[in-house]
């Protein structure tokens, strides 16, 4: 999946999204997720991450409500349920159906991670997680079950662009080449592209390049922002919003 930032697009407004927000670049609003978790801020965040990124979200808190749910092409199940184990809703689930399920859990042992994929789960997220890590493990689960899904990026593909952004391979080559970023420059620059020209707020950073529960403080987001704004010359301008975040825009 390569995206390319055509710099005259990086002009242009961006498309809406929801809720009047900017859509981002690689969306699939046909995908309907069932997101089963007890813990509400982190479903909250979830949900808000998975909105963003064009999925219809329905959210239930038991097991039971789960498996009473109406139809789903997404399962993100979280094992420590109020009423019921986790796995049991997963077994149950996959019995009825090959929905794709990816559990997201607090238990990080070896022997759950193998028992969950044992009994029918797709991937396995464990807790601390950041929202773009479920969403990358989604894409990864839906290649393989829905391969035309992966085929949406193509309509973001316009024009040539001196910035080339392949998410597949997490490269980025600036006039045809390869740029030396960190994980977390690469995450932060792939994020700011999803809504060339809208302004993002800080807090939506944090939540989506470093982790869905970040509570500390952002200063290394600014590192980070510099360490970019040095690599990137005046090819695309990480542009700051006062009091709100930042934006990608034109360089000159």
């Amino acid at each position: 999946m390569t995206l390319i930032v055509n710099l005259e697009f990086l002009q242009r407004p961006p498309r809406a999204g929801p809720a009047g927000g900017p859509a981002p670049a690689w969306h699939d609003p046909s995908v309907r997720v069932l997101l089963v978790e007890d813990d509400q801020p982190i479903a909250d965040s979830l949900r808000r991450g998975l909105v963003r990124y064009g999925y219809e979200v329905t959210w239930v808190r038991t097991g039971a409500e789960a498996l009473a749910a109406g139809p789903a092409e997404m399962v993100l199940l979280d094992l420590g349920l109020p009423d019921m184990d986790g796995l049991d809703v997963c077994r149950a689930l996959r019995a009825r159906g090959d929905v794709p399920i990816i559990v997201i859990s607090a238990r990080a042992e070896e022997v759950d991670r193998v028992v969950g994929l044992e009994i029918g789960a797709d991937d396995y997220v464990s807790k601390p997680f950041g929202v773009r890590e479920v969403i990358a493990r989604m894409r990864a689960v839906l290649r393989r079950v829905r391969p035309a899904v992966d085929a949406a990026p193509a309509a973001e593909a316009v024009g040539g662009g001196r910035l080339v952004i392949d998410r597949r391979a997490r490269r980025v080559l600036l006039d045809g080449a390869e740029l030396a970023l960190s994980p977390k420059e690469y995450d932060l620059l792939a994020f700011l592209a999803d809504a060339p020209g809208a302004a993002v707020t800080r807090e939506q950073i944090m939540e989506a390049v470093w982790d869905a529960n970040w509570f500390g403080p952002t200063k290394t987001l600014d590192v980070h922002i510099g360490a970019l704004r040095r690599k990137l010359g005046d090819a695309v301008v990480v542009e700051t919003v006062r009091g709100v975040g930042f934006r990608l825009l034109a360089g000159g």
